[in-house]
């Protein structure tokens, strides 16, 4: 059994890099399919779900690579729509492969993807706004199958800013014809990545007004070199582990940028954050306040994908906390584990309800899911004596090396890997 082993209770003092963004990588990784040739994304991140993600590539026929940290991807063999092999039964970003194998082959079949116990997290919302460009959709066999013998631009009205059904109708409409416009759609650093992404190879992808994605269908797209952004999540982990340790850490190649919702609550708290080009210094000394009111939003609002961090970081706070979460309906695992840790957290509806502890206790946690993982880990950077973390394999979906990059910042974290 393998384990992340922690002696907590001291300040976070140290300096770290930023790996690249998960969230970006995947629908990058599903876009390198609609080009003919070898895609080179640099500095791709190593964690599980991208290995997920070309395993079910390679099942596709693509041929895939690493050269030192740069992931090469030939797709000119690329022949099969069928996607059958687990990974896709691991991962929420498999449902992307439905928008470039219908932009590329035309057809798609892959069973309904899986990922995190955090909610629902249907796709009809990609479907119905798929079916709008004329793709047809059967059931068989719990598998998801997927033709069209043209996509066809059109406007589409997204019901809810939804990250995955923006980037998987981006996907279908870059090689679509006509023009197709996407109101409602998801505004996320990653979104705007991806399109980033894809206008490099050829597509024409623009905002109308901030509020509309307009892109004009091309006839076909070019292999590109590409370097992913720096991850904004793992960056809000640490920052909140230093929160949580009431420490002092230096973090380098930050996306700044994407961080305003977080960097409001931070200040807040009592944190002090310098900027320099792309690196953070922030003071976590005097971040000991609790807040009110967080709600969870959408982007530019606070990241749900933060929450179960800041819950973390909050126990220790000087006053009450409330966090709403608003994006997912079932994304409370890890507050019962942080009870193990006297942490006095109650659940009501959809909010987190925090009382301010004397102190956290080390002892043996589980984590059941990638972000609820993380928080397990910040939590044990604060506590007193030891904690063992368990279901490492979450953390590894998300987290390059986040036991390495701890141990940058001070933090007295090991991995155990316990022989049976």
């Amino acid at each position: 059994m393998e384990y992340i082993r922690i002696k907590g209770g001291i300040p976070l003092r140290g300096e770290a890099g930023i790996q690249s963004s998960k969230n970006a990588a995947l629908p990058i990784l599903a876009a390198a399919l609609l080009a003919k040739g070898t895609t080179v994304l640099e500095k791709c991140p190593r964690i599980t779900d991208v290995y997920h993600m070309t395993a079910i590539m390679e099942e596709l026929g693509c041929r895939i690579w690493w050269e030192e940290e740069n992931l090469c991807i030939d797709t000119s063999q690329l022949s099969r729509f069928d996607i059958c092999c687990p990974s896709a039964r691991c991962m929420r970003s498999s449902c992307l492969f439905l928008g470039s194998l219908l932009g590329r082959l035309g057809q798609a079949r892959l069973p309904y993807p899986g990922g995190c116990v955090i909610g629902k997290r249907p796709i009809d919302i990609h479907m119905e706004g798929l079916k709008s460009m004329g793709v047809v959709f059967t059931e068989q066999e719990e598998k998801i199958n997927a033709s069209v013998s043209r996509l066809e631009g059109c406007r589409i009205q997204l019901s809810y800013p939804s990250v995955g059904a923006t980037e998987n109708l981006l996907l279908a409409a870059v090689l679509a014809e006509g023009t197709t416009q996407i109101k409602g759609g998801a505004k996320e650093p990653e979104v705007e990545e991806l399109s980033r992404f894809l206008n490099q190879m050829g597509a024409r992808i623009r905002w109308k007004d901030g509020e509309t994605l307009v892109i004009k269908g091309v006839k076909s797209l070019s292999p590109v070199t590409y370097q992913i952004v720096p991850d904004r999540i793992v960056a809000g982990t640490y920052l909140l582990a230093a929160v949580a340790t009431r420490g002092k850490i230096t973090l380098h190649n930050v996306p700044w940028g994407h961080l305003g919702a977080l960097e409001v609550q931070l200040m807040k708290m009592g944190g002090r954050i310098r900027v320099l080009d792309h690196d953070v210094i922030f003071d976590a000394s005097e971040a000991v306040h609790g807040l009110k009111e967080v709600r969870t939003l959408p982007y530019p609002g606070f990241p749900t994908d933060l929450q179960s961090q800041l819950a973390a970081a909050l126990t220790l706070a000087d006053s009450p906390s409330q966090i709403e979460e608003t994006v997912f309906e079932s994304r409370f695992a890890a507050m019962e584990e942080l009870t193990k840790m006297q942490a006095r957290i109650k659940i009501k509806e959809r909010k987190i309800q925090i009382q301010p502890a004397a102190f956290l206790k080390g002892t043996d946690v589980h984590a059941g899911d990638l972000r609820g993982g993380a928080a397990l880990v910040v939590a044990g950077l604060a506590a007193q004596g030891v904690t063992k973390v368990t279901g490492c394999e979450f953390l590894e979906r998300g987290y390059s090396d986040i036991v390495k990059d701890i141990q940058s910042l001070g933090g007295r974290i090991e991995k155990v890997n316990q022989q049976p």
